[in-house]
């Protein structure tokens, strides 16, 4: 097992170089410009995403579509992903985890635009998309479909699931002494409760629980933010400056360089907000909407959200503490921060992460399943629902440094076949756009007839 380890560690350590730094970050500010900078209509999209459509056609609301996108994103990448991010990069990688954001709104939304406007209908009535149908329909690689679907049916098992469980339980012991087999087995079988009652299950619970635990985790935040106040515009100093500069060794840190501080920020913004990754378009294709741009500009609020706002927040939070000198990494950072609110602060952690979490593992279930029901067919999808339950419990009790390498490697493999896709399909992105936004006509029916599909 430590060979294998190792032998995964250093496969991610390759695969995250510059090249895929550079087509990552590179891919992000290409749709940002081709797009004429698309953030400029996040609030737009934030209206539409609490907005209602009875016209459209689609197996859940766009606001469901969006909650369960932001349960699958909002989750220990938000928490144990920058204290990761920080402790290995130093203070500057939360600014490029930030930058990731900004810039990955572009990227999420052109992902799912293609989602939506290549997406089929299978015989049951039930919708199904993302980018392994763009890849078989919009480029006609059904190869590369295969390639994306098997990644991530994969990846789920690191990202959306045993890094998860693996955090929660960590986090558990480490405020309560709680075992992590015990922790493993209450977080499986909650999991087994929703997912077995399919897309429509998982999106009611999502409706509820993500504006809760959002809530709940940012006003932690912002209680630990004006405590710290005095200290804050140093430390906003610190992480601008960290992030061109490299980092002295200080206390128990060992300093990080450039390249180390762009490295996690970048590959931990990616892990949180998932823009360019391929994931939140799946359950995009399930959106009921009038036309792609309507629901893309929703689901790119997603990244606004997560990484722009949330993973912000926890950046500051851990810089400002000031433990991540200690050489401290991952929860153990993240919680030693929050115990500076008196008597509550590991209790408000831990029910944010146990929120983050859960809801986590619900949203990336379903991308899963969808992908394995791309490679299989719908028989696989209740083993693969009782395997992701079974994987729950494992990544509790193993190792962390073994499951973020895992999930890192996969995450990697399934972007890059779906980046192509956004750089070559970047006509029709900018065509859909111009016929919809730009021409404002936002509330016209897109007649284009859905595909049936065995």
């Amino acid at each position: 097992m430590e060979a294998f380890a190792a032998l995964i560690s250093k496969l991610d350590g390759w695969l995250w170089g510059l090249p895929l730094i550079i087509l990552l970050f590179g891919t992000h500010i290409f749709l940002t410009f081709r797009l004429g900078f698309i953030q400029r209509y996040t609030f737009k999209a934030i209206k539409l995403s609490v907005t209602k459509d009875p016209f459209g056609e689609g197996d859940v609301s766009q606001f469901s579509a969006l909650a369960t996108a932001l349960a699958a994103t909002i989750g220990t990448g938000n928490i144990v992903g920058v204290a990761t991010a920080v402790g290995l990069g130093g203070p500057g990688a939360v600014l490029w985890c930030w930058l990731t954001g900004v810039f990955g709104i572009a990227t999420k939304y052109s992902e799912s635009l293609l989602s939506v406007k290549y997406r089929v209908k299978t015989k049951d009535g039930t919708m199904a998309g993302g980018p392994m149908y763009v890849l078989e329909h919009g480029l006609h690689m059904k190869w590369a479909g295969v390639i994306f679907a098997f990644f991530t049916s994969i990846a789920a098992f690191g990202i959306g699931n045993m890094v998860q469980a693996n955090s929660v339980a960590t986090l558990v012991y480490e405020s309560f002494q709680i075992p992590t087999w015990i922790t493993g087995i209450f977080v499986a079988g909650l999991t087994g409760l929703v997912i077995l009652g399919g897309i429509k299950k998982i999106a009611k619970v999502c409706d509820v629980l993500v504006p809760f635990m959002a809530f709940f985790y940012t006003l932690g935040c912002i209680v630990l933010l004006i405590m710290g106040f005095d200290t804050l515009g140093a430390t906003v100093a610190l992480i601008v400056k960290d992030a061109f500069t490299p980092q002295a060794a200080v206390g128990g840190f060992t300093g990080a360089s450039i390249g180390m501080a762009m490295r996690y920020g970048i590959a931990r913004g990616l892990f949180s907000n998932e823009s360019g990754l391929g994931s939140a378009p799946i359950v995009a294709a399930a959106a009921q909407t009038r036309n792609p741009v309507k629901q893309a500009l929703v689901s790119s609020t997603g990244t606004f959200w997560d990484t722009v706002v949330v993973c912000l927040m926890t950046g500051l939070v851990l810089v400002n503490s000031g433990f991540w000198q200690e050489g401290l990494k991952g929860a153990a950072l993240t919680n030693k921060a929050f115990t500076m609110i008196p008597v509550i602060g590991s209790f408000v952690l831990t029910i944010g992460l146990l929120t983050f979490v859960f809801s986590t593992i619900l949203g990336w279930s379903y991308y899963g399943e969808k992908a394995i029901e791309y490679l299989l067919g719908k028989k696989a999808i209740f083993p693969y629902r009782i395997l992701w339950i079974i994987f729950v419990f494992l990544g509790s009790i193993f190792s962390l440094n073994f499951v973020w390498d895992l999930a890192d490697l996969f995450n990697g493999l399934m972007a890059i076949p779906n980046l192509i896709s956004l750089l070559i399909l970047s006509p029709v992105i900018v065509s859909e756009t111009k016929k919809y936004l730009w021409d404002d006509n936002l509330e016209a029916i897109d007649e284009t007839p859905i595909k049936v599909i065995d």
